[in-house]
């Protein structure tokens, strides 16, 4: 059989699974596989202007198709970059590999130009991550890179020396199955039991479901209404819980509201469902917990549990339900769905733009845009406020998206999501929810969403703030320090990169501006001046919140700042 490089075997292992573009900045180290990429033709190369955008473009991808997507970076500080997005990637368990490139193989251990280790440097972030030392170890190295991304969810690295991406061996055939066969992982029938039996005795039973619920919506249902629970939704499973379901009563946690926060708490058993929700001190204090995950080592770790069950949710709830008793009391329900009733009146309140309003409530904002984006429309969020409101504003109906770093929480996700969304459904309307410092952060990708033509919208919400942390600073007592931010207009440096930009600084301009930018053909950025002053409060404030609050605008007004106190006041109690 004809010879084959270590680069071309890498390319073979990638089209075969199914891989569409690669996504990197070139570099030397990188040469021979970028040259057998652009030979071929098969796979696309995405030229991002930072590595860090294109491996949480990467991610996004790899959220949203459920298939392997792929990032590069050249030797040191080509790959250093990565890290950010990989972390991100790994942490939302989305199938991605990451090709590290190497200095050359004989200059390894001896301080060479940008010589870094990669294959210690991600060992944290990645379930696979090898050094490819010589051209033997190939294809199946590969192989077994992508096999592991795809089955377990997560990050593979593959650390390639440039001079051994060129070296030669003898052909032969790929063997690896590149997409792993589905199974569902189902509890042990007396586990199964037992849990019905705890279920069936507890008088008021809440739901708490998670990611790990898609997939399950129609069971979801089946065993609320027989439990006559309430389903309250941790973030990442809002667009598989939230759509067509009148169990669900919102959001607990930091983003969430009070309905969402009571049902959890007033509960005699939470049933958890696909989620690994971080927050202890959302958690009932006295109620028996009966969790289920498909990875056993989740079980137990947030709170105490009572029983748990390892399994699929979907696969788990079917085994559960014929064994459950239906429920005929369902006053615990019609509370917490009442409770939910108010919640969104409050936030309807909340989000009002007029004419003449300036600055913008940032609720306003998202509220309009959940109200004129498409039905199959895909929305990626910075964290901070951004989160926030998306968490309380965006509906999910079944065929939107929502992605965000929320389990990361780094900063400038929302737009090199956006621009990975894009790419993988340049049918659909792709709208990234940034903040300013988000925003700011990873600005040089803009050029890309442009050279690549896009059609991305970038809506900013610019408060002139890091405005979450501004808030966690007076909730801790602190006079906000280093979160001011003195930002140029952005709708004017968009144009200036070649994007369509607009500035909204009055009430009375939102609606217009949102519908045109969504019309848009190509990419838009609309650059919204909001509030810096809106408190997006949790659903419950424990004492030493209160407490850091009110010796806040204590130093405020002793230290000459008290005219920011009124304003606060003023914008919030409305």
């Amino acid at each position: 059989m004809a010879k084959k490089s270590v680069a071309e075997w890498l390319v073979d292992a990638l089209e075969a699974a199914g891989v569409r573009r690669v996504y990197g900045v070139v570099g030397d180290s990188l040469n021979a596989f970028t040259e057998v990429i652009r030979q071929r033709g098969t796979i696309e190369w995405m030229p991002v202007r930072h590595e860090e955008a294109g491996a949480l473009a990467a991610g996004a991808e790899a959220h949203l198709t459920g298939t392997l997507a792929v990032c590069a970076g050249s030797c040191g500080p080509g790959n250093t970059h990565l890290i950010n997005g990989l972390f991100d990637c790994h942490r939302s368990r989305v199938p991605v590999l990451a090709i590290a490139a190497q200095i050359p193989s004989a200059e390894i251990g001896s301080g060479y130009f940008q010589e870094t280790h990669p294959e210690r440097l991600f060992q944290e972030c990645s379930h696979f991550c090898e050094l490819v030392a010589q051209a033997g170890q190939m294809p199946h190295v590969a192989e077994t890179a992508i096999q592991t991304a795809l089955s377990r969810g997560g990050v593979s690295v593959l650390v390639i020396p440039g001079d051994v991406a060129y070296h030669e061996i003898e052909g032969k055939e790929l063997r690896r199955q590149p997409r792993p066969p589905a199974a569902a992982l189902v509890p042990a029938e007396a586990e199964v039991r037992q849990a019905a039996d705890m279920l069936n005795a507890a008088a008021t039973v809440t739901i708490l479901g998670g990611a790990g619920c898609a997939g399950a919506h129609a069971e979801l249902l089946q065993v609320a209404e027989a439990l006559q629970a309430p389903i309250v939704h941790a973030l990442r499973g809002k667009e598989f819980i939230e759509p067509n379901n009148p169990f669900d009563v919102g959001l607990t946690g930091l983003l969430g509201q009070p309905a969402g926060y009571h049902a959890v708490k007033d509960c005699d058993l939470l049933l958890m469902l696909g989620t690994d929700f971080p927050y202890r001190q959302f958690y009932p204090d006295d109620a028996q917990v009966v969790q289920v995950d498909n990875r056993p080592e989740h079980l137990g770790r947030r709170t105490r549990i009572d029983l748990g069950l390892a399994g699929d949710v979907r696969a788990t709830l079917q085994a559960l339900l014929p064994h459950l008793a239906p429920k005929t009391d369902g006053r615990h329900l019609e509370r917490a769905r009442q409770r939910h009733q108010e919640d969104q009146q409050d936030l309807a309140e909340k989000a009002t733009a007029e004419a003449g309003q300036a600055p913008l409530h940032p609720q306003s904002v998202v509220r309009l845009l959940d109200e004129l984006a498409a039905d199959d429309a895909i929305f990626t969020c910075d964290v901070g406020t951004p989160t926030v409101w998306a968490a309380r504003y965006l509906s999910m109906n079944g065929r939107r998206r929502l992605i965000g770093s929320f389990n990361h929480g780094t900063m400038a996700n929302a737009m090199p999501q956006a621009l990975g969304a894009q790419l993988a459904y340049p049918e659909r309307q792709v709208i990234a929810l940034c903040g300013d410092g988000g925003l700011a952060m990873l600005m040089g990708d803009l050029l890309t969403l442009r050279q690549l033509n896009v059609p991305v919208k970038l809506v900013v919400l610019n408060n002139g703030s890091l405005g979450f942390v501004d808030l966690e600073m007076k909730a801790a007592g602190l006079l906000p320090f280093g979160t001011e931010l003195h930002n140029p207009n952005f709708a004017l440096l968009a144009e200036a990169v070649g994007l369509r930009g607009i500035r909204v600084n009055d009430g009375g301009q939102l609606h217009d501006a949102l519908a045109v930018a969504l019309a848009h053909q190509g990419p838009v950025l609309v650059d919204v001046h909001v509030s810096a002053l809106e408190l997006s409060i949790p659903p419950t404030i424990d004492p030493k919140q209160a407490v850091g609050f009110g010796l806040y605008t204590l130093k405020a007004i002793m230290s000459g700042r008290g005219n920011e106190v009124l304003d606060l006041a003023a914008t919030n109690l409305r």
